[in-house]
């Protein structure tokens, strides 16, 4: 569900951009209120997605594109052979852990944002058959694909939310404001 994201100050584009980001990653905590770790990992549809594992995904790839973006490897490495456990918890993860670890990230991301000279600064795409050779992108763009990528995915979680109890976007956030 869209919440009302506030307009930005005059000429605060990045400002627009991180208030555009939150209210997606809201979507998605609001998600998982209320619930065990049992619905919280559950996959109610023909899907292998669950809700633990939509905040742990959106939570390492924001960490991922804002790391490369710094000129930094990502905090972990996802290939073939660990692509699965990127959408589950393991090794004693808790959605209670990878919310607290998605909190941090996005206070990397805002101080990110806020100290880049310039939105328009570029940084190189990593080396992947997916991504043009000698590829670039701009802090813009990294932000603008964020929003996309977390939008998604609170999309996703809508819809598994209410496949476990019934619950929907609007009853989430009067859950949340309580």
């Amino acid at each position: 569900m869209v919440t009302h994201v506030p307009a930005e100050a005059s000429g605060d584009e990045r400002g627009a951009l991180l208030s555009f980001l939150e209210e997606q990653r809201g979507g998605i905590r609001r998600a998982v209120l209320g619930l065990t770790h049992d619905q919280a990992t559950s996959r109610p549809s023909a899907s292998e997605l669950s809700l633990a594992g939509l905040v742990k995904h959106v939570a390492e790839v924001e960490q991922g594109w804002i790391a490369r973006a710094r000129g930094e490897e990502p905090a972990v490495h996802r290939d073939e052979s660990n692509w699965h456990e990127c959408f589950a918890l393991v090794d004693g993860e808790t959605v209670e852990s990878q919310l607290a670890y998605w909190e941090k990230v996005a206070a990397e991301t805002e101080a990110f944002a806020r100290s880049a000279p310039s939105l328009d600064d570029t940084f190189a795409l990593p080396d992947r058959p997916w991504f043009p050779p000698e590829g670039r992108v701009s802090v813009r763009w990294v932000l603008l694909h964020l929003i996309r990528e977390t939008a998604r995915h609170a999309g996703h979680a809508d819809i598994i939310r209410e496949s476990l109890d019934g619950k929907t976007a609007f009853e989430l956030v009067a859950l949340a404001e309580k």
